[in-house]
């Protein structure tokens, strides 16, 4: 079996009982006589500071509500206003606005709630504490006086009782030591032992009378403890109710927020969006744009048609390199234009080259080559390069592809009557030809000059062509002019002749 507990009984009669027996034989104890009353009121004290930081700490809870109560005044703010572009959200209650709408009213709630917090701290736990900490205060103060009173009588009686010892060991001692001499008969010990008793016993009345004043005191204490706890307990547990309720009411109002915000459906203000701005969103039925049935103003403009278009290979500046294909388009604009290829959606088709055919002088076909002599008017890399006039060569694929180009280019340069001649005829190195100019009907026979080993052969004399005329054929009485000399050799790597501007014809080497 388990000890049973000391008895505090026994423990507080142990004491007094040590105390009595040390006391009790001694006519002048040697102890305060307010000792254990300043001790009671030191517990008193005590209780009553206990009660006095209850007290702070319940009017300090219920300032902080009144303060959280502004501050969620603050939080309802941001709520409060309407909310931005709130076109865009439905109106009804189960959609956005409904949700904020919720939060508006479970914020003024907590405004509210914490007001009330306060309020009720104020008008129920707090009043509780200030009572029971003025009972603390009127027992203290009660003890105090009571006690005092009663220390203060059996200090006087233990004085004159001292006093009358003193007294009689000063006569006791005079009367052994002459006993001849007279005593005063106040002075006598007989009647000084007499009065100590009277005194002592007038001591021991008033100790035990303040001793059972004390008692009593101190046997009420365990009572009046008890008293002040349960009054503590009775405050705290309304300020857990009031406190608990409060945290219930708050966790309540967010889980309204939260179940409100959980009941709109994913799709709902989007759907309810679409309904609103159907004429101005994209319809899903509707099938995607086809750029084959996209049309522009001037789409089919005859300027925009090409007159000539395909693909032609073009010697490049560095020899070595050779021929290099590329997409050519002759434009009515009078544009020989140059393009990596004919893809209009790849990039950006920005011509690679760009000749002014009027400005351009054309040589007579030799195969399936011909030379443009002209300036590149383009912002690419060989208009960059070409700053000056410059004889490019050009290949076509067949005979027929090179003659429909070099007619086509033929028809806007300046020297169109010199290209309407006859064209040099294709000669090897080891078979040389004779060149025949023609003759214009406007002039008589134009000499040509003798060509040498050791200098450059001489183009024959044109005749400018107005635009739209055709070249006249030589009269038949008009004698052909003679070749004197070696007759001119051409080859295919060899230069060829180009009208000019004015009908004269200019010799450049490719």
């Amino acid at each position: 079996m388990d000890p049973k507990p000391p008895q505090r009984s026994a423990t507080m009669a142990s004491n007094l009982t040590r105390r009595t027996s040390v006391s009790d034989d001694e006519a002048i104890p040697d102890t305060d006589s307010s000792e254990t009353s300043n001790l009671l009121i030191e517990r008193l004290r005590a209780w009553k500071h206990l009660c006095g930081n209850l007290e702070d700490y319940v009017s300090t809870t219920a300032r902080i509500s009144k303060s959280q109560s502004k501050d969620y005044e603050k939080i309802l703010k941001t709520v409060s206003e309407p909310l931005k572009e709130a076109h865009h959200f439905s109106g009804s209650e189960g959609g956005m606005a409904g949700l904020f709408q919720n939060m508006r009213t479970n914020s003024q709630g907590m405004v509210n709630m914490y007001l009330e917090t306060e309020q009720t701290l104020k008008g129920s736990v707090l009043p509780t504490l200030e009572r029971l900490h003025k009972e603390v205060k009127n027992k203290a103060q009660e003890l105090k006086s009571g006690a005092a009173k009663g220390a203060k009588a059996v200090e006087k009686a233990r004085q004159l009782t001292q006093k009358h010892i003193e007294l009689l060991g000063q006569h006791s001692a005079s009367h052994d030591s002459a006993m001849s001499t007279k005593l005063e008969q106040q002075h006598d010990p007989y009647i000084l032992k007499r009065q100590i008793n009277h005194r002592l016993n007038k001591q021991v009345t008033e100790e035990n009378n303040h001793r059972n004043d004390i008692l009593t005191v101190q046997n009420s204490f365990q009572q009046f403890e008890a008293h002040i706890l349960q009054t503590v307990q009775t405050a705290l547990e309304q300020f857990h109710q009031i406190m608990g309720s409060q945290l219930d009411r708050q966790r309540a109002m967010y889980a309204d927020i939260l179940g409100t915000s959980q009941r709109i459906p994913p799709d709902f203000e989007w759907i309810n969006f679409c309904v609103s701005n159907d004429a101005k969103l994209v319809n899903p039925d509707s099938p995607p744009r086809e750029f084959a049935n996209i049309s522009f103003p001037n789409q089919d403009h005859r300027a925009t048609k090409p007159l000539l278009e395909g693909s032609l290979e073009r010697r490049s500046r560095a020899m070595i390199k050779g021929f290099s294909s590329g997409y050519y388009v002759i434009t009515p604009a009078r544009y020989l234009h140059e393009f990596k290829d004919d893809d209009d959606f790849r990039k950006d088709p920005s011509p690679e080259l760009s000749l002014y055919l009027p400005d351009c002088i054309v040589g007579a076909i030799d195969g399936v080559k011909f030379n443009v002599k002209g300036k590149d008017v383009s912002n690419g890399k060989v208009g960059n390069a070409f700053h000056t006039t410059t004889e490019l060569s050009f290949k076509a694929s067949t005979p027929s592809s090179a003659e429909k180009w070099h007619s086509t280019i033929k028809e806007f340069t300046n020297g169109a009557a010199a290209a309407a001649a006859a064209p040099l005829s294709t000669v090897t190195s080891t078979a040389p030809s004779t060149l025949t100019s023609p003759v214009s009907p406007a002039t008589s026979t134009s000499p040509a000059s003798s060509v040498s080993g050791k200098k450059e052969a001489q183009p024959p004399t044109y005749t400018a062509e107005k635009p739209g005329e055709t070249s006249k054929a030589a009269s038949p009485t008009t004698p052909a002019a003679d070749v004197k000399g070696k007759p001119l050799s051409r080859t295919a790597s060899s230069g060829s002749y180009f009208t000019g501007p004015g009908g004269t014809a200019a010799g450049e080497k490719s």
